[in-house]
C-alpha cells in the first residue's frame, strides 16, 4: 500500500508540475507531505477529505463523460473508433486491484455503526462508485484518445476541474493506501500507528517518481502477491469461525496460511501468460492452504 501510495503521489505531480511549469518534484514534496497529515490524523480526517472529493470527482466526472458523449455523436460513435483491448485483458488489468481494495476494506468499515450499513456502503462503493470511474475514464477516453482522466478534461478544456479531480482522486485513495500501511505494520511490530505512518508516508513520497517510471512492474508484482492475502484472510477465517466467534486462544502464526500465501503469490508470477494471474493465485492459495491444513489435522492426531 506504500507503494501505491507513492504512485499515486507522481500520478498527481507529474501532469500538475508539467501544466504549471515547475517540474514534478516540489509537487510531489507538497502532496505528499499534506496526504501524509491526512493519513496521520486517522479516520475523522479521511473522512473530512473524502466528504470534499467524492462530490466533486462525481459532478466533474460525470460532466466530462456527458460532455465527450454529446462532442462524439452518442456513445455508439464514441466507441466506434477506438481499437480497444480484449476483454480478457482488461478483466486481468483490473481484477487484481479489485481484490485487493476489498481485502482492505475492512480496516475502514469496522468503523461503520451497524453490519447492515458496512455491507451496504460497501456495495455502493464498489458497484456504483468502480463504476462511474471507469465510466469516466473510458467514455472520455475513447473520445480523445488520452489514457488519463487529467489528460482527458485537458483535452476537453477544462484544466482547473482536471486539477481538481486529479487531486481529490488521488488524495481519498492515497489516505487509505497510507492509513492501511501504518494499520499493518503497527499490528506486525506493536508500534503505535502514526509515526509508522509518517515513516510511510516519508518513503512513499521520495520513492514516488521512482516508483511511477517502474509501474508496469510493480503493477505485475501486486496483481500476483496481493489477492492470495484476501484469499487466504476470507478462507481461514470460514474454516475457523468458531474459533474467531468464540475468542478461542488461536495460534499467532498460521504456518499453513503463510505457506498458502507463498504458494499462491508463486502461481500468480509465474502464470502471468496463462489465463488471469490473480484468480491463479488465489486459487492456488485455497487449494494449498487446503491441503495444508488437511495434513497439519491429520498429523496432529
Amino acid at each position: 500500500q506504500m507503494g501505491w501510495f507513492g504512485v499515486g503521489v507522481a500520478m498527481f505531480a507529474i501532469p500538475t508540475g508539467e501544466l504549471l511549469g515547475i517540474g514534478a518534484w516540489p509537487i510531489v514534496l507538497v502532496a505528499g507531505a499534506l496526504m501524509t497529515a491526512s493519513a496521520y490524523f486517522g479516520i475523522k480526517a479521511i473522512e473530512i477529505v473524502s466528504f470534499v472529493s467524492v462530490p466533486l470527482i462525481a459532478l466533474l466526472g460525470t460532466y466530462s463523460m456527458f460532455t465527450a458523449i454529446n462532442q462524439g455523436g452518442g456513445i455508439a460513435s464514441v466507441f466506434g473508433h477506438s481499437n480497444g483491448m480484449t476483454v480478457m485483458t482488461a478483466v486481468g488489468l483490473v481484477v487484481g486491484s479489485f481484490i485487493s481494495g476489498g481485502s482492505a476494506t475492512p480496516n475502514f468499515t469496522r468503523f461503520a455503526r451497524s453490519t447492515t450499513s458496512a455491507v451496504i456502503t460497501t456495495v455502493i462503493a464498489f458497484f456504483i462508485g468502480n463504476t462511474l470511474m471507469f465510466s469516466f475514464g473510458a467514455v472520455g477516453g475513447a473520445f480523445t484518445g488520452k489514457d488519463d482522466i487529467f489528460y482527458v478534461m485537458i483535452a476537453q478544456g477544462l484544466a482547473i476541474p482536471a486539477l481538481i479531480v486529479l487531486g481529490a482522486n488521488i488524495w481519498t485513495t492515497n489516505n487509505n493506501a497510507l492509513y492501511t500501511t501504518g494499520l499493518g505494520y503497527a499490528n506486525i511490530t506493536k508500534i503505535e500507528k502514526k509515526p509508522l505512518v509518517l515513516v510511510a508516508g516519508a518513503l512513499g513520497t521520495l520513492l514516488a517518481l521512482w516508483l511511477y517510471d517502474n509501474f508496469v512492474g510493480w503493477l505485475s508484482l501486486l496483481n500476483a502477491t496481493l489477492p492470495p492475502i484476501g484469499a487466504v484472510l476470507i478462507i481461514d477465517y470460514f474454516v475457523n469461525r468458531k474459533g474467531y466467534v468464540e475468542g478461542e486462544n488461536l495460534p499467532a502464526v498460521r504456518w499453513v496460511s503463510i505457506i498458502a500465501l507463498v504458494a499462491g503469490s508463486l502461481a500468480g508470477w509465474f502464470t502471468k501468460s496463462y489465463g488471469i494471474a490473480s484468480i491463479n493465485a488465489v486459487v492456488a492459495a485455497i487449494v494449498v492452504y487446503l491441503i495444508g491444513r488437511a495434513a497439519s489435522r491429520a498429523l496432529t492426531k
